[in-house]
């Protein structure tokens, strides 16, 4: 008796390279989607309307964006350490009253007021850092308090009104100083025809960079942000780092409002209500860029130029002011897919 063995034929199987170009064009998607888009604005704008490609156009861009970009800058490092400085826009607001106040109300040079507002938002950051790092109140919760004690000392220096020169004081005196050239010049100067404001925002994306990807101090603060608890086995000093991450983005907002107030040209009370959200929305759209999923520097200052590219191309359609919330509301709920959701569906 013998037995018939038929072969059975293998299976079809898809065509492997069709089947990994799917793995490898949503990872391209999820790596340079933001940089895509953001070439994509700049170009539809460029080519609908011949005066935003205008240089003059372009640096004003990047001059409306430098404060939030800057605050954004200090909103980063605290992201790196796993918080998040809510407390930046009030900093950089209470920089505006304090350089008003000093030169305006005392009389005094504008690099006097320079030092006073840095130290103004170091003082600032120190007590985020107390706050944090020494009685453990977690990161948002005390800088959500910082920044209501800072909008609400800043009024009672001032009596809550705008600090203008020539006004009356109250003690019934006409201030006797104002803005000085110099000071002004923080915003409205240019350096090779770049506006000084610019300028000063690319010298600190640069110099964040470097701390944060090319130091040491920078590497420990991702550490810590990924996990507290092994960098503490490992023999870190996790308070002391966190403490530094916010002492710097203090800082950082406080030169957002030095070129605020250069802006303006007054103590306005109002200054820097509006700056929080432009910069938690860039650090969050930065986390998306190259498809990191991690604060980083040239993230937020991409976030930064995307967020300027809209508003610039949307006031030169012409479409009102409040739809451009509505644009940049959905740009950061992308932004956050993009970090979220696709990453973690990213392949190796």
């Amino acid at each position: 008796m013998t037995t018939t063995q038929t072969a059975t034929a293998p299976p079809k199987t898809a065509n492997p390279s069709r089947a990994a170009a799917g793995p490898h064009i949503q990872n391209a998607i999820i790596k340079y989607g933001f940089i895509f888009v953001t070439v994509a604005l700049f170009a539809f704008f460029s080519l609908t309307e011949p005066s935003f490609r205008d240089s003059a156009t372009l640096l004003d861009t990047l001059r409306y964006v430098s404060v939030a970009a800057i605050l954004g800058l200090g909103v980063t490092l605290t992201m790196a350490v796993g918080g998040m400085d809510m407390s930046v826009g009030a900093v950089a607001g209470l920089g505006v009253t304090v350089a008003a106040k000093t030169m305006v109300t005392y009389n005094q040079v504008g690099a006097v007021a320079v030092i006073a507002v840095i130290a103004a938002g170091a003082l600032a950051g120190l007590l985020n850092a107390l706050l944090i790092v020494v009685l453990r109140i977690p990161d948002m919760l005390a800088t959500l308090g910082t920044m209501f004690v800072i909008q609400g000392t800043k009024l009672i220096l001032v009596d809550g009104q705008s600090i203008t020169p020539g006004m009356t004081l109250p003690d019934g005196t006409t201030a006797p100083g104002k803005f000085t050239d110099g000071f002004l010049s923080i915003d409205r100067g240019t350096v090779a025809g770049v506006p000084i404001s610019v300028v000063i925002f690319g010298v600190l994306t640069v110099a964040a960079w470097v701390f944060l990807a090319r130091t040491r101090w920078g590497r420990v603060l991702y550490a810590i942000g990924a996990n507290p608890e092994a960098s503490r086995l490992a023999g870190i000093r996790v308070g002391a780092y966190r403490a530094l991450a916010y002492v710097l983005s203090g800082v950082l907002a406080s030169v957002g409002g030095l070129i605020l107030a250069s802006r303006i040209g007054q103590g306005d009370v109002s200054a820097g209500t509006s700056q929080l959200l432009e910069a938690v929305a860039v650090a969050l759209v930065g986390t998306s860029v190259l498809g990191r999923g991690r604060p980083n520097v040239w993230g937020t200052a991409l976030g930064a130029v995307l967020i300027g590219i809209i508003t610039t191309g949307l006031t030169i359609k012409g479409l009102p002011y409040y739809t451009q919330d509505v644009v940049e509301g959905a740009v950061l709920i992308l932004a956050l897919v993009f970090s979220f959701t696709l990453s973690k569906r990213r392949t190796p």
